[in-house]
């Protein structure tokens, strides 16, 4: 690993914003182009005061219609992570600034009350975690998702969340209740089960063995709670799929999904570079099949295909994938949720407690 290598992160280098015209950067005496990032960025945080707070997804191969987002740009550092695009439009990079200059919506559980107060919401699950986690570190300070829970829990409405953190486990309280009244599924996200692998990968997120005990935690206290092996990428973490799938089963998982890795826009230009920085015997490799799984491309943005792929990669991994989820997950599955018991205004006075 080179010298310069910033550990704790998970992108490298700062790429160009597509939305900007200029670029900065150095000239060297000898005519190189040298990075203008020279000391490991700090983390910085800057506060947002939207409007408003629920996004509608227009995607058919996701399983929600709303989601929720309290923070913009995420400090796991998930060198594949498609959310670092987003951050281009708040003038920022998709690489090291996605994780070292978070925006901050503090304002988010009042907005998703006054939204829950109009006549026109009609009760339907939302999802925590739809962009970046809702339970990254920054979470510990702000509790903004905890706040968020707890106003889904005044008006029962259904709320699902993902995260790669155990830091979940701090809301049990919140959560259980939930779980009482049918009104929430929690997925924990495991990429790998090497831990080397996920320092390098996924730097900020828990160890697997962190999120195994979440899982048994929360599973314990009633909880619905599943995993999601992703992103799968061959040549890397393609072969842990029945490990991950049986431990996590073990654990209390009670449903399991997976999605392939896809690099969009400037994430490829970052994972690129991260797999030459760590793994330079085999990244020429591992790129050409990540290339497989989208007809050449390491890029695919079309519905009912993006987050399986295609092609004979794509065809292995979805056979492991199923033959591990017969095996560890029969007779399994995640209870549905209610959403008959909405409490249309809250039978509560605005921010109540």
């Amino acid at each position: 690993m080179q010298q310069d290598y910033f550990k704790g992160k998970g992108a490298q280098i700062n790429t160009s914003n597509r939305f900007e015209k200029h670029k900065l950067s150095f000239d060297h005496q000898e005519g190189l182009d040298e990075q203008l990032l020279r000391e490991k960025p700090k983390t910085e945080v800057f506060f947002e005061t939207p409007k408003k707070i629920i996004s509608r997804n227009d995607s058919p191969d996701l399983p929600f219609d709303y989601s929720v987002n309290p923070y913009q740009g995420c400090e796991h550092g998930c060198i594949y992570c498609y959310a670092r695009n987003s951050h281009e439009y708040w003038g920022f990079s998709a690489g090291l600034d996605f994780e070292t200059k978070i925006i901050v919506k503090k304002d988010a559980p009042r907005l998703l009350e006054e939204a829950f107060l109009k006549k026109s919401w009609k009760p339907s699950r939302l999802m925590l975690s739809g962009n970046t986690d809702c339970y990254q570190p920054l979470e510990k300070r702000f509790e903004l998702t905890r706040a968020i829970l707890k106003v889904c829990l005044r008006y029962r409405n259904p709320v699902g969340l993902i995260t790669k953190n155990a830091l979940v486990t701090r809301d049990i309280d919140v959560l259980k209740e939930l779980a009482s009244h049918r009104l929430v599924h929690v997925y924990l996200s495991i990429t790998t089960l090497d831990e080397k692998l996920r320092q390098l990968m996924e730097p900020r997120t828990a160890s697997a063995a962190k999120k195994l005990e979440a899982i048994r935690v929360m599973s314990e206290e009633g909880i619905p709670v599943g995993v999601m092996n992703a992103p799968i990428i061959p040549g890397l973490n393609h072969h842990e799929i029945p490990q991950v799938l049986q431990e996590s089963s073990k654990a209390g998982a009670l449903s399991a999904g997976y999605s392939v890795v896809r690099l969009n826009g400037k994430v490829a230009e970052l994972t690129k570079d991260w797999l030459e920085k760590n793994f330079p015997d085999r990244a020429k490799k591992v790129w050409n099949q990540i290339g497989e799984l989208h007809g050449g491309q390491v890029n695919d943005s079309e519905f009912g295909r993006r987050q399986s792929g295609a092609g004979n990669y794509a065809d292995i991994i979805q056979q492991l994938y199923q033959r591990a989820k017969v095996k560890y997950f029969e007779g399994k599955k995640m209870p549905d949720t209610d959403l008959t018991h909405f409490r249309r205004g809250g039978n509560y006075s605005l921010f109540g407690d």
